[in-house]
């Protein structure tokens, strides 16, 4: 019994026991194993990632503004209609110039180069409208910087109508806006998820193929112990001929 008792407290052949009740030289459990992610792990890590930069840049982001003015192109009795929307065409590339820039300055509150990235022309190939729009973190400073381009640009324009033929009126003047033109947070979230969705996915389909290799993940020892097992079934079987020699030697052997 003394003996018995000594054998069990010193834990068996294989060692004492550790801290945790295993043994120490024991194979560890299933809970202790480890097991490699999932193949198509890039996909959802960068959804996440995008919807995270997303609405970042949403929320972080300043809010702009946008308003517009509109200028109509008109043709006097000796002009052809035609005439005035071609002449609309060629007003709408002069609004952002120097020329016109330098006009709306003062009334703008900004320099040249600043009121440049807050205005934009555009115009129709249908009618001989021009639309001025300028942008602004303050409602109130988009609609004065569009008033004050489109009112520099009717100016500049009636100033040469006696040549033309063709005048430009204001058809509508620009008001401070109530929404933003920039996305919201959630808008941010949703484009981000669905860049970093694609990310992962095209970066599924670029990354070279080719299985894991399995000893990253095993415990130390398995590929050894993997090694000696595909030894042992893949080893080499003796030849017919030499197995039917053998038979036959032992025949012989018998029959004396």
């Amino acid at each position: 019994m003394a003996e018995t008792s000594d054998h069990q407290r010193a834990g068996g052949p294989d060692g004492p026991p550790s801290r945790t009740g295993r043994r120490k030289g024991g194979p560890r459990g299933a809970r202790g194993r480890l097991f490699p992610p999932p193949a198509w792990w890039p996909l959802p890590a960068c959804a996440l990632l995008g919807l995270a930069a997303g609405g970042a840049y949403g929320v972080l982001k300043t809010p702009e503004y946008a308003a517009t003015s509109y200028i109509v192109a008109v043709p006097d009795d000796t002009t052809d209609p035609a005439t005035a929307l071609g002449f609309a065409q060629a007003y709408a590339r002069i609004a952002t110039g120097t020329a016109t820039l330098a006009q709306a300055r003062p009334r703008a509150g900004l320099d040249e180069r600043q009121l440049r990235t807050r205005v934009r022309a555009e115009t129709s190939p249908e009618s001989p409208m021009i639309a001025i729009t300028g942008t602004s973190p303050r409602p109130a400073k988009a609609a004065d910087i569009a008033n004050a381009v489109a009112d520099a640009l009717t100016l500049t324009g009636n100033q040469a109508a006696k040549n033309t033929g063709v005048r430009l009126l204001l058809f509508s003047q620009a008001m401070a806006p109530t929404e933003p033109v920039s996305p919201s947070a959630p808008i941010s979230g949703a484009v981000g998820l669905c860049a970093g969705g694609l990310a992962g996915g095209l970066w599924l389909l670029a990354r070279p193929g080719g299985r894991r290799r399995t000893e990253e993940w095993a415990e130390p020892g398995a590929p050894a112990a993997a090694g000696a097992v595909a030894e042992g079934a893949y080893a080499p079987l003796p030849a017919q001929g030499e197995a039917a020699g053998a038979a036959t030697a032992r025949e012989k052997e018998r029959a004396r």
